[in-house]
């Protein structure tokens, strides 16, 4: 009997999942073999460890343990085989450097972009992007949701600060940029985050709603250019913040607001994909029901909803996309088609090379040293 085909303009194919564990659960892999899930979000959890050494042989303590490139490996590879070839799993990280980097040892402990930042030269940029680009390739990932491009205004903003290149407009601009065309000409897809402006906030949405009440001058000027840089780079993706931007929406945070994402596709004119935030935030889990924030979100203009790690909500954020009507999701699904043909073939292709080059990467690490202490 013939394997039925598997569409690829399928409404799931909008939805990113997370997992627990350290090898892909066989509800997940079912999922993506029928082209209802589009990408996997890998985190700390989904990442093993060498085995600790035996009792009385000493070594390091266990949450010093380097990371396990060959099960991390199997684990990558076993993702893009369970996605048919012509419908391809996108494979999304978050690594940015810093405090924010999921693969540590044996891969490279990239520094914080501020001290990229700091240094302010354009070459050394470019080499962190590009070295930052080949691990990830070399891995199969398809795309790494960085760099950060919100500006760091606020020295008592609690989830951005160094993740921040900077604390000026043009300087986020310029090291973004530079960061963007580089990761993005070796393969992998960046995304901008977290539209339009998370920097100035006193309060983190992973816990709450922040709220904003800057006028559009104020917006023009600190918190958008970095964005319109982003877009004239050509960045394949960006997401969006779960703030309240009160002089252009003063209900609903910008994943949901059609009035804050009308700056981007057309003030900003950008028509790349657009990922929501995660949807278990309380920034929006607290106030809005799973089809309300899947029905927002399209009305927004954002196309692709990320659920990190809840295995309900991410069945409730299936059978909303599912329930869609077609012409709420065909432009949102021809962005993700659009992404994958540009992105995820080649990145699958590397995931089961049985030759690509892994960790440690020396030259890498000499590189991230050297922004040390300076």
């Amino acid at each position: 009997m013939a394997t039925p085909s598997v569409s690829k303009w399928q409404p799931g194919q909008l939805l990113f999942a997370g997992f627990d564990g350290t090898s892909l659960p066989a509800d997940l892999a079912n999922l993506l073999r029928q082209g209802r899930v589009g990408g996997v979000v890998l985190f700390d959890r989904n990442l093993a460890r060498v085995p600790p050494p035996p009792p009385g042989r000493g070594g390091a303590p266990s949450d010093a343990l380097l990371l396990d490139h060959v099960a991390i490996a199997a684990l990558i590879r076993a993702i893009h085989e369970a996605a048919p070839a012509d419908v391809p799993a996108v494979i999304a990280i978050d690594q940015e450097g810093g405090r924010v980097q999921r693969l540590l040892e044996p891969w490279t402990r990239w520094p914080p972009m501020r001290r990229v930042g700091e240094v302010a030269d354009d070459t050394r940029t470019r080499e962190v992007a590009a070295g930052l680009a080949i691990e990830l390739r070399d891995l199969g990932i398809t795309l790494d949701f960085a760099p950060v491009v919100d500006v760091d205004t606020n020295p008592d903003n609690p989830v951005i600060g160094d993740r921040s290149f900077a604390r000026t407009p043009q300087e986020v601009s310029r090291h973004a940029s530079l960061m963007i065309e580089v990761m993005q000409a070796h393969g992998v897809a960046a995304c901008a985050k977290h539209f339009p402006g998370h920097g100035d906030t006193v309060s983190d949405s992973h816990h709450e709603l922040p709220r904003l009440p800057h006028d559009m001058d104020r917006l023009r000027e600190i918190e958008l250019p970095p964005f319109r840089a982003a877009v004239e780079a050509g960045v394949a993706s960006i997401m969006t913040a779960h703030v309240v931007f009160e002089a252009l929406d003063a209900k609903r945070p910008a994943t949901l607001s059609p009035d804050v994402m009308n700056v981007l596709r057309e003030e900003l004119g950008y028509d790349g994909l657009v990922f929501s935030d995660d949807l278990e935030m309380k920034a929006v889990s607290d106030h809005y029901n799973p089809r309300q924030m899947v029905d927002g979100a399209l009305v927004a203009d954002v196309d692709s909803m990320l659920v990190c790690s809840h295995v309900g909500l991410r069945a409730e954020v299936l059978s909303a996309l599912e329930a869609q009507r077609d012409a709420r999701v065909e432009r949102a699904v021809a962005r993700m088609v659009a992404f994958k043909d540009r992105y995820a073939a080649k990145a699958r292709e590397a995931a089961l090379n049985p030759d690509a080059a892994g960790p440690p990467y020396a030259e890498h690490q000499r590189l991230a040293q050297s922004f040390e202490g300076k």
